[in-house]
């Protein structure tokens, strides 16, 4: 005996085993969110419920968009955009309820953005959408369309199976986009935590000995923060005077050897025939003169850094000893039998030619290859204009409290020469420039005529080409009159009585030097 399913038990049947494969897909984390709900369309369209589309309100755009489609090219969902409020998509959201329209030919709200059924019977083809919420709020809609409308003998699913079946559907992918939407959210605040904590071990990072924000000095203070943590041997290459050595401080302070001793040997300084014994020491008897036993330089940064200056200067004889203690790890004092361990990062710096050295034989490559695993680079002064006037205020802080002189800040004309100057002795030269200026400073301004000869030319100022003295004395007088102008907040007559002369000689000297009341160095 055959026994026949009610049609209605068929269809209810078919519903619950799609949205079972629905919910299956679309619960499944280990997917992107849009692949998930392409497969919510794909499940629909096998169903017999076509050009699936699924959109999601952009508060920041204040716009619809579509999220995922099926059976629509790229540059057809690109059209598909709604305000809320628009069409029947933008009606769904904005009021929260779904619509059902039997045809769509029929329909003058069914705007056809993606103009994908150009070429079908538009009076045959049913259009759904349900509104996706999240919690209580509308976040967009489902929509699909149906090849068939109900007919008046009754077969058909209906309109209303179809909004309920959808408002199911659209209820899971609802959850699942709220959930997503929640975890991006926290991945975002994650990562925003991050870049604070980042930032700000930066800033705590930062030595005080590090002036200026360029991006040539940042650049190595990056390259401090990524090798330090590290016993990688270290490299720090530049010229003469642009601070290697506080470099090399640096490293070691912001290192876990940091509670350990760091000891820094120029090596150009060194006699030759002492520097064997001051890098590794010697016992009693050694040679002439030991009387008692030595530790080296080696031995006294046990468990720190040593930092090793003017590294091309050694002799052939101390290389093979340093290589020896970069492979093992193992120094000879002086006259001892037995080698000695050490617990030593190792830092070198150079501003010599290094690979000019090995050519000529002077420098051995394999303890070039050993020194070189991390090379830093110090870039000199005139590679980081922007940080000279910081760097000028720094050292005049520094001696001005040295000095106890009450000395407050640089005269606009001479931060002008500072600017202007090459600086062929880097960050060492500006240092020394800026503690005679102090010296000579008298009204706590360090003026133009304050600073060194070698500044006061006239291709630094900019001034005059005529000489020397004239250029002084031109800086000079432009310093002046720049001083009494800002005084005077700009008021010519108050300037020209602050310096006890009449105004129209005044403003023949503002002519004379090319100087306005807009004038840019007013403004500084």
């Amino acid at each position: 005996m055959t026994t026949t399913r009610d049609p209605e038990q068929e269809r209810e049947s078919s519903e619950l085993a799609l949205l079972y494969r629905i919910t299956q897909e679309v619960l499944d984390r280990r997917r992107e969110l849009a692949e998930r709900l392409q497969s919510v369309l794909e499940h629909l369209a096998a169903y017999g419920m076509e050009r699936g589309m699924i959109t999601i309100y952009d508060p920041a755009l204040r716009c619809i968009q579509t999220e995922v489609s099926h059976g629509l090219t790229s540059a057809q969902r690109a059209r598909a955009r709604y305000r809320p409020g628009e069409g029947i998509i933008g009606k769904v959201l904005e009021g929260g309820d779904p619509v059902f329209v039997p045809r769509i030919g029929d329909e003058p709200l069914f705007l056809d953005r993606t103009d994908s059924r150009r070429d079908l019977d538009l009076s045959s083809i049913a259009f759904v959408c349900v509104p996706i919420r999240s919690r209580a709020e509308t976040i967009g809609t489902l929509s699909v369309d149906r090849d068939h409308v109900r007919r008046p003998d009754g077969s058909g699913a209906g309109p209303e199976a179809d909004v309920r079946l959808l408002t199911v559907i659209a209820m899971v992918v609802g959850e699942v986009v709220r959930a997503y939407r929640e975890y991006r959210e926290e991945v975002e605040a994650l990562w925003l935590e991050n870049q604070r904590l980042e930032s700000l071990r930066a800033d705590c990072f930062r030595p005080d000995s590090f002036v200026g924000n360029s991006r040539a000095i940042e650049n190595v203070l990056q390259l401090v923060r990524q090798v330090a943590p590290f016993d990688t041997t270290v490299l720090i290459r530049g010229e003469s005077g642009t601070g290697k050595e506080l470099v090399a401080r640096a490293i070691h302070e912001a290192s876990p050897r940091a509670g350990g001793p760091f000891i820094s040997v120029n090596c150009g300084a060194l006699p030759e025939q002492l520097v064997a014994s001051e890098l590794f020491g010697h016992v009693r008897g050694a040679y002439t003169g030991a009387e008692t036993s030595r530790k080296g330089r080696f031995e006294l940064a046990d468990g720190g850094t040593i930092f090793l200056d003017e590294i091309g200067e050694v002799s052939p004889t101390i290389q093979v000893k340093l290589l020896r203690v970069l492979q093992e790890g193992e120094i000879d004092r002086l006259g001892d039998e037995r080698p000695r361990r050490v617990d030593v990062r190792i830092v070198a710096a150079t501003n010599a030619d290094l690979e000019a050295s090995m050519t000529g034989g002077s420098f051995r490559r394999d303890l070039f290859y050993r020194l070189d695993v991390f090379p830093i680079v110090v870039p000199p002064l005139r590679d980081r204009k922007p940080d000279v006037t910081q760097l000028a205020d720094h050292f005049l802080q520094k001696y001005s409290r040295l000095h106890g002189k009450n000395v407050v800040r640089i005269s606009t004309p001479a931060i002008d020469l500072l600017v202007s100057y090459h600086w062929p002795g880097n960050v060492r030269e500006l240092e020394n420039c800026i503690a005679r200026a102090v010296l000579l400073a008298e009204d706590g301004v360090v003026r133009a005529n304050h600073l060194p000869p070698t500044l006061q030319t006239g291709a630094s100022s900019g001034t005059t080409r005529r000489g020397s003295l004239e250029a002084m004395m031109m800086a000079h007088e432009r310093e002046i009159l720049v001083e009494a102008l800002k005084d005077a907040n700009g008021n010519q007559a108050q300037a020209a009585r602050a310096l006890e002369t009449t105004p129209r000689i005044f403003a023949y000297r503002l002519r004379k030097h090319g100087i306005t009341a807009d004038s840019r160095v007013l403004r500084r």
